[in-house]
């Protein structure tokens, strides 16, 4: 455990509301990215608030949506938004050794893997895995939106599985949860 804690998990959820609204008000991100604070984190390190688990989708850019700087955010993409042991260790180590006290999955609307899903037929090998995952994920619900949630939720029941995980829940009050952001409107809705 490190010694690095310096924002409770609803304090960090608090943060990332008020960015993304500060996000969606103003179109722009209000991160500081600054000479400063590349030049601090270079020789102290990071000290991320928040885990964001995503999408690779382009559109997608956490530290944009939630106006974070360098540092705030540990961020991990993968189509999808789903967990494997790949990402889980990513989540692990920047809960046990970096001190973040929130993990956020989030998925997004018009989401590329979920609509592959979708098709049963189409089993591209690149990305045959991840859509393996998602239709486990999502059974038979062929609501687009719908989907997303339940691959969501399904990723979070994955992370949770995680004895390193609950060990954090319980010994540093870290919170798992979830989210979709709204490509159209840049609104993320925490489910």
């Amino acid at each position: 455990m490190t010694d690095k804690i310096k924002m409770s998990a609803n304090e960090a959820l608090e943060r990332l509301k008020n960015g993304n609204k500060k996000y969606v008000e103003t179109g722009l991100s209000n991160g500081d990215v600054s000479y400063s604070v590349r030049l601090k984190t270079s020789g102290h390190g990071q000290e991320p608030f928040a885990v964001v688990v995503t999408c690779s989708d382009a559109r997608v850019i956490p530290e944009t949506i939630f106006s974070a700087g360098i540092g705030e955010l540990f961020v991990i993409r993968v189509a999808g938004n789903v967990i494997d042991d790949h990402q889980l260790g990513s989540i692990e180590y920047a809960a046990s050794h970096l001190g973040a006290r929130l993990i956020v999955i989030m998925g997004h609307t018009n989401c590329g893997a979920i609509g592959a899903a979708f098709h049963p037929d189409d089993d591209n090998k690149y990305i045959r895995y991840i859509l393996h995952e998602i239709r486990y994920a999502i059974g038979d619900e062929t609501d687009p939106e719908k989907a997303c949630i339940l691959n969501v939720k399904h990723s979070i029941e994955t992370v949770e599985e995680s004895l390193e995980i609950i060990k954090e829940e319980h010994e540093h009050s870290l919170k798992v949860v979830g989210a979709v952001y709204h490509i159209d409107t840049g609104v993320v809705e925490f489910v």
